[in-house]
């Protein structure tokens, strides 16, 4: 354990908080864009995300590794940190609900096209039959590319 004077722990308590203000005004952006299929701001905010879950991270190590600094916190700092991080994982919920339920989207929407594209091919297409010859009829065995970035 680390001796740290309690202004320090204060000190650092307030660090934490500043950070889970910063990730919760990330997330909220994200899922205010997410709910509104904005994937362009979404993907803007990646990299500040990414900072922030970083910062988010290695400060909650440091008050995991050494618990019984946070007992010498300030009573006021306490709630607020408490309080802070309720309304986080609140927001980390809703966020992990909206990724899942648009990358899911994503997906059908995806298939369907594939599917779509493959009826409409098998029902169009035409091909050189088995003997070489031209046969609309045989029309089992076409390519069909599909690009899955989209």
């Amino acid at each position: 354990m680390e001796n740290l004077s309690v202004k320090e722990i204060n000190d650092k308590v307030a660090d934490l908080l500043d950070v889970i203000d910063g990730f919760a005004e990330i997330l909220e952006l994200e899922n205010e864009a997410l709910e509104k299929y904005d994937t362009e701001t979404v993907g803007k905010l990646y990299e500040q995300k990414i900072k922030a879950v970083s910062a988010y991270r290695s400060l909650s190590a440091f008050f995991i590794k050494n618990q019984d600094t946070l007992q010498m916190a300030g009573m006021e700092l306490k709630k607020e940190l408490k309080e802070a991080s309720h309304d986080l994982d609140e927001l980390l919920k809703d966020n992990e609900l909206l990724l899942k339920t648009r990358m899911e989207t994503s997906k059908n929407v995806m298939n369907t096209i594939i599917n779509i594209a493959k009826v409409t091919n098998k029902s169009n297409a035409t091909s050189y039959g088995a003997h070489g010859n031209y046969s609309p009829l045989d029309n089992n065995k076409n390519a069909l590319a599909i690009n899955r970035t989209l």
